[in-house]
């Protein structure tokens, strides 16, 4: 199956992806391929950056997202029990 991207463009996506999934193996053999391809480091280190900031953003919105979620379900239980307990003494 061909990927539609040149090699230099799929080594940088494959290397992003793997910092962005936290794949230390991945981004070893695609880091290895960049280099082989002669991708400038600066390209490297950009492309790295790039995805840190990404997986760090997304961190941090799952984190919100989730504590929202726990929230929203630690609420809508308790507002359960309570209306079950009224309905109980009535």
């Amino acid at each position: 199956m061909s990927s539609g991207l040149d090699p230099v463009t799929k080594e940088l996506v494959a290397m992003a992806a793997a910092v962005a999934g936290h794949c230390a193996p991945c981004f070893s053999y695609h880091f290895q391929q960049a280099v082989a391809l002669g991708i400038a480091p600066q390209t490297i280190q950009a492309v790295v950056s790039l995805a840190q900031a990404i997986r760090q953003a997304g961190d941090h919105h799952i984190d919100e997202f989730a504590a929202r979620r726990l929230a929203d379900q630690y609420v809508h239980n308790e507002t359960d029990q309570t209306q079950e307990s009224k309905e109980d003494e009535a």
